[in-house]
């Protein structure tokens, strides 16, 4: 079910035409397998930047319909809402992953029109007042977006739109299992020591997959969590040594991956 990853998901309250259409699109895809195969509810699966859209389709919703039709969803190191550095890294100094033979400067002003650059910047929810942006002559941490965004040249309305979103994470309600690598070098913090944004950052490393903080996977998986309190089942697997894009390629996580499926259908 590909989506166009230049928009973002609608937050609660700002409804998005080309996110609707998609998700109708889903809809009727579920509903079609469903209908195919003895009207059995299906399991959605869910890589990355997939799992914000389709926990945002399961979301999106209504009850009724999620019982009848799903069985099971499996996100697999799906982006937090809480954030991770590769985000905002992207946004200072351009995206090293979009095409990886054009210098990530060339792409930084064609990826700064995207509207989903804005999500899953680093949230005060996870990174509180640490330090995500270092230079010598002022430090930035999640609650200073005010500054840090007109430091890089965004334009007010950008600055505008990035406060005023307030942070919302909905349980999908759904049995659900969440995977994620965890014990590979991951950046939690960038330093441009003279305030350069157009030169390449050093970086200070923590724990996650190289591309998502633990940190920050762990307080998505709290809030996904609170579905138990309702006694839907809920269940968190972290991989050793799975990095973000091979944790579905590499042999020994995409087993871990497979079994969860099957398990699921059983």
């Amino acid at each position: 079910a590909p989506y166009d990853p230049r928009h973002a998901p609608p937050l609660p309250g700002q409804p998005s035409q080309v996110y609707s259409d998609y998700f109708a699109r889903v809809k009727d895809l579920v509903e079609r397998a469903s209908e195919k195969n003895q009207n059995k509810p299906v399991i959605l699966v869910a890589h990355s930047f997939g799992g914000k859209v389709i926990l945002g389709f399961v979301n999106w919703t209504p009850m009724a319909w999620r019982k009848k039709f799903i069985k099971h969803l499996v996100l697999v190191s799906p982006t937090p809402p809480e954030g991770f550095l590769g985000v905002l890294t992207s946004l200072t100094s351009g995206p090293s992953f979009l095409v990886p033979s054009v210098p990530p400067l060339l792409l930084r002003q064609m990826w700064r029109t995207f509207a989903s650059t804005l999500l899953s910047l680093p949230s005060p929810m996870a990174f509180g007042h640490r330090p995500t942006v270092i230079t010598n002559h002022k430090n930035y941490s999640a609650y200073d977006y005010k500054d840090l965004l007109p430091a890089l040249g965004l334009n007010t309305e950008v600055v505008k739109r990035v406060l005023s979103m307030q942070l919302r994470i909905d349980p999908p309600m759904v049995p659900t299992t969440y995977l994620n690598g965890v014990g590979v070098k991951t950046p939690e913090q960038v330093v441009y020591r003279e305030g350069n944004f157009d030169v390449a950052p050093e970086k200070v490393y923590g724990d996650g997959d190289g591309t998502m903080n633990f940190f920050s996977v762990l307080a998505f998986v709290k809030e996904l969590s609170r579905q138990q309190q309702a006694n839907i089942p809920f269940k968190f697997v972290a991989i050793a040594n799975a990095t973000h894009s091979d944790i579905v390629v590499q042999e020994h996580s995409l087993k871990k991956v497979m079994d969860v499926i099957l398990e699921a259908n059983h």
